[in-house]
């Protein structure tokens, strides 16, 4: 069984905060990361009702510089430096280092922590901007009224060794973890090639698109995606004028690029409840659902 990938909405507004939805923020946890996707005014507070230190936080991936998607990071960065964090802070973002510095200067004595700050290339459509030998990142250039991306987290393929399948072809424990490691291994002047005793686990897929108008580059990345996260903030679209997207157009795009689930998220104020967003959206693709502050959702 593949490791549990936990996906915490502690913000699910849009520009103006309600009672019921404070400014967009997702954390997700995986094999002991916890990587936080924007990070709204309120964001300590969630990580509170969560039960989550913000200590735990490696990276910040800030999808564009309008403050309802990053005024909690100034807060942040000050409560891990009152907590004396020595671990260096990783924060991407288009024009990451402009706006990075920009906040530690409102510091009188500095912040006792180093923040890495990654500037996302802004003449690339999609770029790879961190991988690990569990996961990758991309920035994927999205459609709003100022720099802005969605970012995709893949987990790499794995492969699983058919035990019954590895013995026939005579493979100790240290043969299997070999040939896993390069592909193939010589054995009794034959070549073994991993699939022959090995299942391809296709990793893990999920993309979340901040604020952006419907854009064919996250769609086309988006393709069979496990879970894909998407600016929702009306029911209808509304134009150049509001550089949005709608519950209807969204939904429509998950049928056709095959999205496993929809979520939709950074919701107007003016709906009160998620039904009359959820009843729009349903009706083009069923696997919809609105996103709630302090919702989990896991993918096993």
């Amino acid at each position: 069984m593949p490791e549990p990938i936990n996906i915490i909405f502690l913000g699910t507004g849009a520009a103006i905060p309600s009672l019921r939805r404070r400014h967009p923020a997702i954390l997700i946890q995986y094999k002991g990361d916890y990587i936080l996707f924007d990070c709204g005014e309120g964001t300590q507070i969630q990580l509170q009702k969560v039960k989550i230190s913000p200590m735990k936080i490696s990276k910040i991936f800030i999808t564009h510089w309008h403050a309802d998607h990053f005024a909690g990071l100034l807060p942040l960065i000050e409560s891990l430096h009152l907590s004396r964090r020595k671990k260096p802070l990783e924060i991407y973002g288009p024009e990451a280092s402009r706006f990075i510095d920009a906040l530690i200067e409102l510091s009188y004595w500095g912040i006792g922590f180093e923040i890495k700050a990654h500037d996302c290339n802004e003449d690339e459509k999609i770029e790879k901007i961190f991988e690990n030998d569990f996961y990758e990142i991309y920035a994927i250039k999205v459609k709003h009224s100022v720099p802005a991306f969605g970012y995709g987290f893949k987990e790499k393929d794995s492969w699983n060794i058919d035990v019954k399948k590895a013995e026939k072809f005579g493979l100790t424990g240290i043969q299997m973890r070999k040939i896993k490691e390069k592909g193939k291994l010589k054995i009794k002047n034959k070549i073994v090639k991993l699939e022959q005793v090995a299942k391809k686990r296709i990793g893990r897929k999920i993309v979340y698109s901040g604020d952006t108008m419907p854009c064919k580059e996250l769609f086309e990345f988006s393709k069979k995606a496990d879970l894909l996260i998407h600016d929702g903030t009306f029911i209808e679209p509304l134009g150049v004028e509001r550089p949005h997207s709608s519950a209807k157009e969204i939904a429509k795009l998950s049928k056709k690029y095959k999205i496993k689930k929809l979520v939709l998220t950074h919701l107007s104020r003016r709906y009160k409840t998620t039904e009359e967003v959820l009843k729009v959206a349903k009706k083009f693709f069923k696997n919809t659902i609105v996103a709630k502050d302090l919702m989990k959702i896991t993918l096993k």
